[in-house]
């Protein structure tokens, strides 16, 4: 009808649990609106029945039912149209094992429960619909220390610990606002003997996050208006093609997808066939502007090696660059930010990736707004050494530099400030 909000609806259930599974009673919600509900081109193209409808899936969130509430809470279907935002303007699709970062209390309560992991919905199977394939990715609730222990691991290993603690969320993973405790609180021998040698086994299968970020060209005098010359805050930056866009999609959209390859396909890779990669033609591309004619087209964008280079994250981005060379390009993975305020993406890739622009020749490459910087295994540990301190948030003061003259190399953490308002 042309509202404000992305779902047409949020239906609310009172479930009874399963007592012999040990599941407790609870509200579960279901979203009506990712999805093609209609089929007639109003909010979705549609594209057939075999492929995804619409986005391809639903959200649905377990709420612990407290004694004596005889009606669900609404503040679920907020935060489930908020999510349903992100996706509708982002066109960034949620997949199981994926993290969201949400940094307040679900509720607006006081509670810890901060942060949300997706993850299949144990009683909702995919279902094929007169216009696609929908499947159904539940919501769950968890600490920062759990979000955490995600972004260093992987989201897939967090639920699974979840599963095994009952008031943590158990078989169904049901979300208690009033849990006062994490895991690790609980158990602590689940960080060092799961999550800690999960980490040193797998490394993260974190491999990209939005981010708020930016980077500049400091081969070129800042003078210099050459059509080449690099993006930096307060310029108009070139558009990502459409290829580029969907690379960099796909490298986000994998998340914490378990076993991930370490292959950035080539830039001229034609776009794939997939659940989360089929588009529907008529959606506009959210990397675009209105003046999406103006964007240079793919062939006319040439790869560019760069001398010198200076990378702006702010803290909570910065605070993930430990992760990025530890857990990724440690153990020859790729990790890649892309800007929530601007075409702007970066990405690091290690020696082991295959298909990257940047080589150990030259090892800072961009192609339009899009940079990859190649760091060899050595140059991974000495920046470990001296990003020692971001470890440490609570010690920390903005804005913060780190340098490596000889490499050529400048990494600023910022206020978010900076970001936000980039012409100041």
């Amino acid at each position: 009808l042309g509202g404000p909000d992305p779902l047409d609806y949020v239906s609310m259930y009172r479930n009874l649990g399963n007592p012999a599974l040990n599941v407790p009673e609870h509200w579960h919600y279901v979203t009506f609106g990712l999805s093609d509900l209609y089929g007639d081109n109003r909010v979705h193209e549609f594209t057939g029945t075999d492929g995804p409808s619409g986005f391809g899936f639903e959200l649905t969130f377990r709420l612990k039912r407290e004694t004596g509430e005889s009606a669900p809470p609404t503040w679920p279907a907020e935060l489930m149209q908020g999510l349903a935002r992100y996706v509708f303007q982002s066109e960034n699709t949620f997949c199981s094992g994926d993290h969201v970062s949400w940094h307040s209390p679900l509720d607006n309560s006081e509670s810890r429960i901060q942060h949300m992991l997706l993850t299949e919905d144990p009683q909702m199977q995919p279902v094929q619909t007169p216009f696609g394939v929908v499947t159904f990715l539940q919501i769950v609730g968890v600490c920062t220390e759990e979000l955490h222990a995600a972004q260093q691991w992987n989201g897939q290993g967090i639920l699974e610990l979840l599963r095994t603690v009952p008031v943590a969320g158990g078989p169904w993973l049901i979300t208690d606002m009033r849990r006062g405790e994490t895991i690790f609180e609980i158990d602590p021998h689940l960080q060092q003997e799961r999550v800690d040698k999960g980490i040193e086994t797998d490394g993260s299968n974190l491999s990209g996050v939005s981010a708020k970020c930016a980077w500049d060209d400091l081969s070129r005098p800042p003078e210099d208006d050459e059509d080449s010359r690099s993006i930096c805050i307060g310029t108009q930056p070139r558009r990502l093609s459409g290829k580029d866009t969907e690379q960099i999609r796909e490298t986000l959209r994998r998340g914490l997808e378990i076993n991930s390859k370490p292959v950035l396909p080539p830039i001229n890779a034609q776009r794939q066939n997939g659940l989360n990669l089929d588009r529907a033609p008529s959606r506009k591309d959210s990397l675009e502007s209105e003046s999406s004619a103006a964007i240079i087209p793919h062939e006319l964008i040439r790869t560019r090696q760069l001398e010198s280079v200076h990378l702006k994250f702010n803290q909570e981005s910065g605070a993930l660059i430990p992760l990025c060379l530890r857990g990724r390009l440690l153990h020859g993975r790729h990790f890649t930010y892309k800007s929530i305020t601007g075409d702007t993406a970066i990405t690091f890739v290690s020696t082991g990736v295959e298909g990257a622009f940047a080589t150990e020749e030259h090892p800072y490459a961009a192609h339009g707004p899009w940079l990859q910087i190649l760091l060899t295994e050595e140059f991974v540990e000495r920046m470990l050494e001296d990003l020692e301190d971001l470890n440490s948030p609570e010690e920390f003061k903005l804005p913060k530099e780190y340098s490596w003259p000889e490499k050529k190399l400048k990494v600023s953490i910022l206020p978010d400030a900076v970001f936000d308002n980039p012409l100041h």
